[in-house]
């Protein structure tokens, strides 16, 4: 028996055979059973507290997946299973798993109801995508009629759900889906928020992706076409690869001719059947999540079908959905994608905002296929991509591994691995093939294999040389980065056994072991429990334990993880919160251990030294988002009513709330008497305002309007500068012309200026004008320089870190926008003596290298004189820094899988 962690339930029981109670179905046996050994599993009343999900029998075996309710309300990735054997009309026991989770305690009166949770769930996922690119923070400004009919984000909320941190966090679940503002691309967001103070807890992608970034069934519409079809037909086409394929189709009556419609693999009632769709002129965004008005099956005036439907990759998707089934009915007995025989969507030819996709995704729905580009072929055209996505189908209406984290890298390694089983089979290539392992490498036109591929699960990736710790918004916490450590265990496996039995031992561990938030410990454990079920045993086994102990997936991995800096606050625990740091003193925000509690502000010394401070008070409310000098603290506090500004002396004394509103950005800085800060006003309209400690009503306001915003402040010695942004007049306002112009969709001229104001004369200086279509990005002030982040060549992938005297006079890049050492810079912090940069590379590749990193400069120097320096050579994400007196830095370090709050004193130099 395994235990489990957080939990009295156990997460693993093997090599029982227990009688289960009568009863009428698997379901109720199963609970029942539960029921009887109360000191093993610690379930009070499974009747009550598991609803059944999924029973799946095959040859005298019952595999029943329960879901757990606190108090009648879902709890995330609260699942168990249990595993019997049906003989003569009786039930046995052989096994159980998962995570039921004893220690929920918290209440069920929600202070937040939908409609502002939804309200919260998309000014969450906006703030979150204008963090990874601050130009979404003007691009939404330009009122063309292309951004005005443009579909804002919209949310569907699904009521309340409990998420298993300590005692529980209330949250309600909302769907996010849309485009990105900024660049178009398609947008699904699973978020949760904190059912009493409105604050977004648990955020991640819904769409399950190939690559990194370069219901059941159809509707009734749908469902009417095939209701009124003729039976399925030979066809035939031609795949990209020049080989000729029969692909079973169907004439349709109301349109006289023939599509690409098999209803011969699906054998229920339904009149399901697995179709492929001419999407091509939509764009990715139009079709997530939804079905799209208006779409069609491909169609051709003969049964073979010609070039058309082979270049736009519609020959491969048909005829490669077609050997996924197959693989996964003759060799699993599974009928379709949920086991019971769903209808088999794939969309075809989708572009990115009108430009090529490379990518291919499930939705939770169907198959999406991007249209390939120069290079890459229509993404059908891999088997192993189709195999990869169907698997992602299978894996939902199994064991549902939530996509994110080391979840969500599981879920992308059972999909590799599937896929390429498929394919290997199909096109029968050895398993130890240099090239078996390899993802995507038919894709290309050009391109060799191993150069074409998107992944390779033969990449000898490790826990401990490899795993990388990003925070969700990052490849939703490096679903694609960390997923070959497993795969390659897995593809480890297939190479040792007789491939077929991998795949039977992988398939069980998938369907009866794995439950939805397991991580690669689990994953093993499960993995090895499945293998004894089957029988393997002596060498076999030895091997399948042996290809997860190479690639470091043991229990405990996680403390084998080393870093080079120093720790000030482990395990924050908080999502979107930034760092402060000023006057030796640090402001950050943190939870509790398990991440339960409403956040809390702490401040504490730089060199580590003496005890920590809390700053805010414990009422319920998420404190976030701190900033400080080293005499005050100044810090949000979001509830279910608004946001507080709120602002604290270091040593000690009454709270004092500085603002209230509706909304504000990151963006909060006090130094002296001065506090400044990012707001949004109804609709998102970005504004920034400055006041006084001593006399906060007397605030002063700057942008917020519909042509005029304001962003990124920073405060120092009595001056703020800020980010500006205004429509100016052109020649034909004076001409009296405007309005039909912005009819006829023409771009508005704006004016994006740098500017400083001195608080105390209100006098205000344009530090720089930027050149038109530019963007700018946040600010840092010393008492000599400003520097500021542009993007003065959009779409490139890269960004500027810009510094100029106090007066506008030698502007310099330190980090130009072109060249071999340009980076996307997004944050800048700086002390009298350094300026540090969060930045990464402009790999379109997700990888350690290309992740958010810390580069220091000194604050003089020009042209080849500007030296800069990696702060820390840790693996993973660093995130959210802040200037601390002198070189040093402190920012949230997630090497090791979690956030801590870390330090130098002074950079490493390079990494090797």
């Amino acid at each position: 028996m395994i235990p489990g962690q957080q939990t009295a339930t156990p997460a693993l029981v093997e090599g029982i055979r227990e009688q289960a109670p009568a009863a009428r179905d698997a379901a109720g046996a199963a609970r029942a059973y539960l029921g009887t050994k109360q000191a093993r599993y610690r379930i009070a009343d499974p009747g009550r507290d598991l609803e059944p999900v999924k029973t799946v029998s095959a040859d005298g075996q019952e595999t029943v997946r329960l879901r757990q309710k606190y108090h009648g309300i879902p709890v995330l990735g609260g699942q168990y299973v249990v595993r019997m054997e049906k003989q003569n009309g009786d039930r046995v026991v052989t096994g159980t798993s998962g995570k039921y989770f004893t220690g929920l305690r918290t209440g069920t009166t929600a202070e937040v109801d939908d409609a502002l949770a939804v309200e919260r769930a998309v000014d969450a996922v906006l703030s979150g995508l204008r963090a990874q690119d601050f130009t979404a923070y003007t691009q939404d400004t330009q009122d063309t009629q292309e951004t005005q009919d443009r579909p804002p984000l919209t949310g569907t909320s699904h009521g309340l759900v409990v998420l298993p941190k300590g005692p529980g966090v209330l949250t309600r679940h909302v769907t996010v889906q849309g485009e990105d503002p900024a660049h178009g691309e398609p947008v699904l967001r699973e978020v949760y928020i904190d059912a009493r103070a409105g604050y977004p807890v648990l955020q991640y992608s819904g769409i399950r992706t190939f690559g990194t970034p370069a219901a059941g069934g159809r509707n009734a519409a749908q469902r009417s076409l095939a209701a009124e079809a003729a039976p399925a037909e030979a066809g035939s086409g031609v795949k990209l690869d020049g080989r000729s394929v029969e692909l079973p189709v169907t004439h349709d009556e109301t349109r006289g001719a023939y599509v690409l419609r098999d209803r011969s693999r699906i054998h229920n009632d339904t009149d399901n059947a697995l179709a492929t769709w001419d999407a091509r002129g939509m764009w990715a965004s139009d079709v997530v999540g939804t079905w799209p008005a208006d779409i069609q099956e491909f169609a051709s005036p003969t049964p073979a079908f010609g070039a058309d439907a082979t270049e736009a990759g519609a020959v491969d998707a048909h005829w490669a959905a077609g050997q996924v089934y197959d693989y996964y009915r003759n060799k699993h007995g599974r009928d379709s994608l949920d086991g019971r025989g769903m209808a088999i969507n794939s969309l075809v030819g989708v572009t990115d905002y009108g430009q090529p996709y490379v990518n291919a995704f499930w939705d939770g729905q169907k198959m999406v296929y991007g249209n390939g580009d120069d290079e890459y072929r229509p993404l059908s055209a891999g088997l192993d991509v189709v195999g990869h996505e169907m698997t992602h189908g299978v894996i939902e209406h199994s064991a549902d591994l939530v996509y994110a984290g080391q979840s969500g890298a599981m879920n992308e390694a059972i999909a590799d691995y599937f896929g390429n089983a498929i394919e290997t089979d199909a096109y029968g290539i050895p398993a130890n093939d240099p090239d078996a392992a390899l993802l995507g490498q038919a894709l290309c036109r050009t391109k060799s294999a191993r150069e074409c591929a998107i992944r390779d699960m033969n990449d000898g990736r490790t826990t401990a040389k490899s795993f990388t710790g990003v925070g969700f918004g990052t490849d939703n916490g490096g679903v694609h980065l960390n997923s070959t450590i497993f795969s390659g265990a897995l593809w480890d496996i297939r190479e040792d056994l007789d491939p077929a039995l991998a795949d039977r031992i992988v398939y069980k561990a998938l369907t009866e072991y794995l439950t939805p938030i397991d991580g690669f410990t689990e994953g093993r454990a499960a993995v090895i429990a499945a293998a004894k079920a089957l029988n393997v045993g002596g060498r076999d086994l030895t091997s399948v334990q042996r290809a997860f102990n190479a690639h470091g997936i043991v229990p405990n991995w996680e403390l084998a993880l080393g870093v080079d800096s120093d720790l000030l606050l482990e395990r924050v625990n908080t999502t979107d919160s930034q760092v402060g740091a000023g006057g030796g003193w640090w402001a950050a925000s943190t939870s509790d251990e398990k991440g339960a509690e409403a956040y809390s502000v702490w401040a504490g010394r730089t060199d580590g030294t003496g005890q920590l401070k809390l700053m805010s008070p414990n009422d319920g409310r998420y404190h976030v988002n701190p900033a400080t000098d080293g005499r005050t603290v100044v810090w949000q506090a979001h509830g279910s009513d608004g946001v507080d500004i709120l602002a604290r002396p270091v040593a000690g004394g009454p709270v004092k709330v500085l603002w209230h509103g509706r909304s504000v950005g990151n963006a909060l800085d006090v130094d002296g008497d001065v506090v400044a800060f990012a707001y949004n006003n109804q609709g998102g309209r970005a504004g920034v305002a400055y006041l006084s400690l001593k006399d906060p009503a007397n605030k002063v306001q700057l942008g917020g309007g519909t042509y005029r915003r304001a962003t990124f402040p920073s405060v120092s010695d009595g001056k703020v500068v800020y980010q500006d942004r205004r429509r100016v007049r052109a020649e034909q306002d004076r001409q009296g012309v405007r309005a039909e112009q912005d009819r006829q969709g023409v771009r508005a001229e704006y004016e994006s200026t740098t500017r400083m104001i001195d608080v105390a004369t209100g006098e205000e200086t344009v530090i720089q004008q930027a050149a038109p279509g530019a963007d700018l990005g946040p600010t840092a002030l010393t008492g000599d320089h400003v520097y500021w982040l542009l993007d003065e060549i959009n779409q490139n992938g890269v960004t500027t870190l810009r510094r100029a005297g106090l007066d506008g006079s030698g502007v310099t890049d330190l980090s130009p926008e072109s060249g071999p050492d340009a980076l996307n810079v997004s944050t800048v912090t700086a002390s009298e003596e350094a300026v540090t940069m969060t930045a990464r590379t402009p790999d379109t590749e997700i990888r350690n290298e290309s992740l958010s990193k810390l580069w220091q400069f000194s604050p003089t120097g020009t042209g080849d004189a500007v030296r800069r320096s990696r702060v820390s050579c840790n693996r993973g994400e660093q995130l959210s820094a802040a200037a601390a007196p002198g070189t040093q830095v402190l920012w949230l370090d997630a090497t090791t899988g979690i956030s801590n709050l870390v330090t130098r004193t002074r950079p490493t130099g390079s990494c090797a």
